[in-house]
C-alpha cells in the first residue's frame, strides 16, 4: 500500500483554498436553489448517482450542488467520484491508491479495502500523474466533505477505456447499497452560445431517455465516457434519470462568443 496524501492542486484556483468560504459558497449555491424552486420536496427522492460538472465554482458550482442537495438525502459509507484525465494520457482506469485525500478542510479518507477488492475484479490500475492535478475529480472533494463528513472517497480517473468496461465497474457499484457514485463531465466547450446550446441539447436528451445513441448526434461533453457507462448501467440496474440544472459560462461571463456548458443530473429507483 501507497501510504501518502492526494494532494490537492486547484486549490484556490477551481475553488476556495479557505474551508470557511468554501462552507459560505456552498450555502450560498444552496439559498440560490430555495429560492428558485421554494416548493421542490428534494427529500423524496434518493440518488444512487449523479453527474455534476467540474469546473471553478463560480461557474458551475451552483450546478453541481443542485445534485447534491438530492444526493444528501443518503448516507453512503462511501463516495466514489469517476471523471476523465486531462492532463495525463494513458489507457485503462487510474485508482486512488492514497491513505487520505487533502481538502482545505481537513484530509477525508480513501477507502483502501474497497478500492483494492474492486481492482483485483476490473484490473484497476495506478497512474501516479493522473492524480497529480486533475480537477475533474479534485472539484467534487469540497461538496462530498461538506454533505458526508463521515463518508469514505475513491476516486477513479480514467483515460482511454471502453465505455462497456467502464459501466460493468459503475453496475457493479450500484449493487452496493453502502455506494454513491458521482461521475463528472462538463458540455461542450469553446463554441457561440447558440452552437453549444445544440450540441449540449443531445447529451440533456440522452440522459433524460438513457440512450446513449443520442451521445453520438452532436454531445461533445470532455467526460463524454462516463456519461454513456453512466447511462448504460443504469439502463441495467433499472434506474430512472433527471436532469436537475443546464447552463453555460456565459451566465457568468455574459460572452456569447465562446461558452462552456454544465449540467447536473440524478438516477434514482423509483
Amino acid at each position: 500500500m501507497i501510504s501518502n496524501i492526494r494532494t490537492a492542486s486547484v486549490q484556490g484556483q477551481f475553488y476556495p483554498k479557505n474551508c470557511n468560504n468554501i462552507k459560505k459558497l456552498i450555502r450560498k449555491f444552496t439559498k440560490k436553489l430555495k429560492a428558485i424552486s421554494p416548493s421542490q420536496d428534494i427529500r423524496k427522492i434518493i440518488p444512487q448517482a449523479i453527474i455534476v460538472p467540474h469546473a471553478g465554482y463560480i461557474y458551475s458550482g451552483f450546478t453541481a450542488n443542485c445534485a447534491y442537495q438530492f444526493l444528501k438525502n443518503s448516507k453512503p459509507k462511501r463516495v466514489i467520484i469517476i471523471g476523465p484525465s486531462h492532463h495525463y494520457a494513458f489507457k485503462g482506469i487510474s485508482g486512488s491508491y492514497f491513505e487520505a485525500y487533502e481538502t482545505s478542510c481537513g484530509n477525508i479518507n480513501i477507502d483502501s479495502p474497497y478500492l483494492f477488492a474492486l481492482a483485483k475484479e476490473f484490473n484497476i490500475g495506478f497512474e501516479p500523474n493522473a492524480h497529480k492535478k486533475e480537477h475533474s475529480t479534485e472539484v467534487q472533494i469540497p461538496f462530498i466533505q461538506y454533505y458526508f463528513p463521515k463518508s469514505k472517497v475513491i476516486e477513479l480517473i480514467y483515460g482511454n477505456v471502453s465505455v462497456e468496461k467502464l459501466a460493468k465497474i459503475i453496475f457493479a457499484l450500484l449493487q452496493n447499497e453502502e455506494n454513491r457514485i458521482v461521475i463528472s463531465s462538463d458540455l461542450s466547450h469553446f463554441y457561440t452560445l447558440e452552437t453549444a446550446k445544440a450540441h449540449d441539447y443531445y447529451c440533456l436528451r440522452a440522459i433524460e431517455d438513457l440512450n446513449t445513441e443520442l451521445l453520438n448526434k452532436g454531445c461533445e461533453a470532455c467526460g463524454l465516457t462516463g456519461i454513456a457507462a453512466m447511462i448504460l448501467a443504469a439502463k441495467k440496474a433499472n434506474l430512472t434519470s433527471m436532469l436537475l440544472d443546464y447552463r453555460t459560462s456565459a451566465d457568468i461571463t455574459q460572452d456569447k462568443s465562446s461558452v462552456v456548458g454544465y449540467l447536473s443530473a440524478l438516477f434514482y429507483r423509483k
